[in-house]
């Protein structure tokens, strides 16, 4: 039998109803700050994690997670095209890090209605698109059916160009594009998205690719790009490195050569961003470590001054420093799991209201976002309760070590 563990249960079972003890403001307070440390940590967590999250599916659902275009030195939004054959997609669907292929067209335009204009993107897409993310995020209406000619050029627009503009579902706005010569086409609106991001909210109109094909004289085969999804966006760099090599040295039929660029190439300021958040959960994550330790490392030094008494006959008994030390390791275990357990209670119900009702708001001006978002991935979660333990008990060694000051012959008459 474990004496050493027994000992230390009747301490924490009995202590329970010993105001004078563990049940002190002392040790209240080192088991609050065990819970609030670890409650703080997993909701910094999961809030940060949501928030690179949410924001880094907004990028991606505008511009995909892999471009492929015409290698060139323009950077404008008027692409130089490539022409993409059956055999270049079948290439690129037969590798099995790829969950979608798809062709689009931008082409930069000016709306002018009778009180305003305004200067936009529009993207053409064809039937194969993938319409998750606009669907998510689509306030009102409906998205268009690329080739349907039925209800005239269809198009979605945001929120805020719709508002800007004074634009509706159901209405028509008239596009103009500064070409040789210039040309204009009425498109009718279908459905309104909100995404709260915006730097694309306020430009991109998303509409058939074959209108813009039209007005720029492009063959069926031609497009400003393809739009690539990969199944795992942690592999993301190495599947972007692998389709580059691939088809660095591939021609298309114009001549141009094909150029590959992930999400994170294209953006690189929003992804260095988010990498900056990490290092704040690490700041985070640190203190409340810190913070806790030392206030779990008081509350054990109570304990070890309430139990000198103890102590002493013990080791009058010959019981050595090191057995006497280990009862107290597993008391302080038991205070730290209490905490823990409080801890996980405190954060998760936070999680889930956040999750649920999203009471906390947030300014999209500023954050791309309307509320705090929170995504409670269980791996961190263990992770942190895991790393709590750990570090907390290796914490609590060094106090320990107050067992070997205390003599037998004092501290059995110390009350």
């Amino acid at each position: 039998m474990n004496a050493e563990l027994f000992i230390a249960k009747r301490i924490y079972g009995g202590d329970k109803k010993n105001d004078k003890r563990v049940s002190s403001p002392a040790i209240r307070i080192a088991i609050a700050g065990i819970a609030l440390g670890l409650a703080v940590m997993i909701v910094a967590v999961c809030i940060i994690v949501g928030f690179k999250k949410e924001v880094r599916a907004k990028v991606i659902g505008f511009g995909s997670h892999i471009q492929i275009t015409a290698f060139e030195s323009n950077v404008s939004y008027e692409h130089t095209p490539i022409a993409v054959s059956d055999t270049l997609l079948a290439q690129l669907k037969s590798n099995p890090a790829i969950s979608h292929v798809q062709e689009f067209i931008t082409k930069p335009g000016i709306i002018k209605t009778d009180d305003d204009f305004m200067g936009v993107i529009l993207k053409g897409v064809s039937k194969d698109y993938d319409w998750q993310f606009f669907r998510k995020n689509l306030r009102k209406g409906s998205v268009i059916d690329p080739g349907d000619t039925t209800s005239g050029n269809q198009a979605i627009i945001s929120r805020e160009i719709a508002d800007k503009l004074l634009l509706k579902t159901g209405d028509s706005f008239t596009c103009y594009f500064v070409q040789d010569p210039v040309r204009a086409r009425r498109f009718h609106i279908t459905g309104i998205y909100e995404t709260n991001f915006e730097d694309y909210d306020k430009l991109y109109i998303i509409t058939d690719r074959k209108v813009l094909a039209r007005l720029n004289d492009w063959d069926d085969d031609m497009v400003s790009g393809i739009e690539v999804l990969v199944k795992d966006y942690d592999k993301l760099n190495e599947t972007a490195q692998e389709i580059f090599f691939g088809m660095a040295n591939q021609e298309d039929r114009l001549g141009n050569t094909f150029y590959t660029r992930s999400i994170k190439d294209i953006n690189p300021m929003i992804f260095n961003w988010l990498d900056l958040l990490d290092m704040n959960v690490w700041v985070i994550i640190i203190l409340m470590l810190v913070v806790s330790g030392f206030t779990m490392i008081s509350g054990l030094l109570i304990i070890i001054l309430e139990r000198t008494n103890m102590i002493g006959i013990l080791k009058s008994m010959g019981a050595r420093d090191f057995s006497i030390r280990k009862v107290f390791l597993y008391l302080s275990a038991f205070l730290i799991g209490q905490g823990m357990l409080w801890g996980n209670i405190i954060a998760l119900l936070f999680c889930f209201i956040q999750d649920r009702w999203q009471l906390l708001k947030l300014d999209p001006s500023t954050y791309y976002l309307s509320a705090v978002p929170v995504d409670m991935n269980p791996l961190y979660i263990i992770l942190l309760n895991v790393g709590t333990l750990i570090v907390s008990l290796l914490m609590m060694i060094g106090p320990s070590y107050l067992v070997a000051k205390i003599r037998p012959a004092k501290s059995i008459q110390f009350e």
